[in-house]
């Protein structure tokens, strides 16, 4: 229901960002209030990291073929690396994926998303990110966006994303850049950039952006881990490098967020273009084509609740 009230709310007036818990310090609280993001140092171990690399390896490998994982690929390079992780940009919705799921579990990751969220977590989109170098077709570029555009909950206050950097990130390899405060704005439209023809499906970025907002290029170790609201205008850059720059990520929320109808919304088109993709990967007739977005109604509807996994307290309303 789009008019479900939500019981977890910040306790003091201070804070709109945050609940009230005994592990962020006023300070921290108050850099997040105020920037909508919150970096801290060395979360995730070595081990686990390394542990998340060997899966994704024999993921792009067709090893393990998890349901419902979505793997994005630089089809150009296909012919020269064959089956391997250089093709791969990325994998996404590996929420069947027990190994890679583990992320989403960690309890020193889970302490710091209660904070944002409250006791009752759902873990709703997952990624891994493998960012290729720029080629001559195609770029790795993701353009300034919000998260919120692609999710059809809220309220976005009870959302928060966790990315945790797999190896340094700077500015050589395509490192997170954030424009602080940015939080505090409302949903705006996106669509995807006019970059002469190279462009990423589904990598939408702002139609109109406000160049003058002084940007912060996230510079993270291995294992550093960034906390960030989903309306936080945020990138990243190209990798300039030969290698391949990796994190891995998942978008929490509270189960007391509540599913909006995103029709006459800016988001609605994501739904058509899904539509379009999926009808592109069956290769659907005129006739099947009728068939199957009526399928798409329902199924689009619940595709969430298929991603969506709860990893603390009680699964509510997601």
């Amino acid at each position: 229901p789009t008019s479900a009230q939500v019981s977890v709310v910040p306790h003091s007036g201070r804070f709109c960002y945050t609940l009230d818990n005994d592990l962020l310090t006023t300070e921290q609280r108050q850099f997040y209030e105020d920037s909508g993001y919150l970096l801290i140092k060395n979360l995730v171990s070595d081990e686990d990291l390394e542990r998340f690399r060997r899966e994704f390896t024999r993921i792009c490998k067709r090893e393990v073929k998890p349901p419902g994982i979505m793997i994005m690929k630089d089809e150009s390079l296909r012919s020269q690396f064959g089956q391997s992780e250089k093709v791969v940009n990325k994998v996404q919705d590996f929420q069947e994926d027990e190994e890679l799921f583990r992320y989403c579990t960690l309890p020193e990751v889970l302490k710091y998303v209660e904070c944002f969220t409250g006791p009752n977590i759902m873990a709703m989109h997952t990624m891994l990110i493998n960012k290729l170098p720029d080629s001559e077709t195609q770029t790795f570029l993701h353009p300034m966006h919000q998260d919120l555009h692609y999710f059809p909950f809220r309220p976005a206050s009870r959302i928060v994303c966790a990315w945790t950097a797999m190896e340094r990130v700077d500015q050589d390899n395509g490192c997170l850049v954030v424009q602080p405060g940015t939080h505090k704005t409302a949903l705006k439209p996106h669509g995807y950039p006019e970059w002469e023809g190279k462009t990423n499906k589904l990598f939408h970025g702002l139609l109109d952006e406000d160049e003058k907002i002084p940007k912060v290029h996230l510079i993270m170790e291995k294992g550093d881990t960034v906390f960030f609201h989903p309306l936080l205008i945020h990138g990243s850059g190209i990798n300039r490098t030969s290698g391949f720059r990796k994190s891995i990520s998942c978008h929490f929320a509270s189960s007391e967020c509540h599913y909006i109808d995103v029709k006459n919304t800016s988001q609605e088109h994501l739904e058509k273009e899904l539509q379009e993709m999926v009808c592109k990967k069956y290769n659907a007739t005129s006739v099947e084509l009728k068939v199957l977005f009526l399928c798409l109604t329902f199924v689009l509807k619940d595709i969430w609740n298929f991603r969506a996994r709860l990893v603390q307290g009680e699964r509510i309303n997601l």
